[in-house]
């Protein structure tokens, strides 16, 4: 007798593609995930769009706030009373 199984493909949200770029997924959902952007056109996309993302802010040039922000949210923090 014959019997097929059937296999759900899984559903990727940004945030699974987030932690594939940064390397942060097991072997098998790594494996799972190369699969999926072969076969996925639209997640490949979302991929596309993610790596863009990251290429343009490791390209920034960033600044350090001023001092005087540091110190003002410092301030601010030690007045504010949290009631719980």
């Amino acid at each position: 007798m014959f019997t097929k199984k059937f296999c759900a493909m899984p559903n990727f949200t940004p945030e699974d593609l987030l932690l594939y770029q940064s390397g942060e997924l097991n072997e098998l959902q790594c494996a799972a995930m190369e699969e999926e952007l072969k076969a996925n056109w639209a997640l490949r996309e979302k991929f596309n769009v993610i790596k863009e993302a990251q290429a343009r802010i490791n390209a920034m040039r960033l600044h350090s706030p001023r001092k005087q922000t540091i110190q003002s949210i410092v301030y601010y923090a030690m007045r504010k009373r949290v009631t719980i």
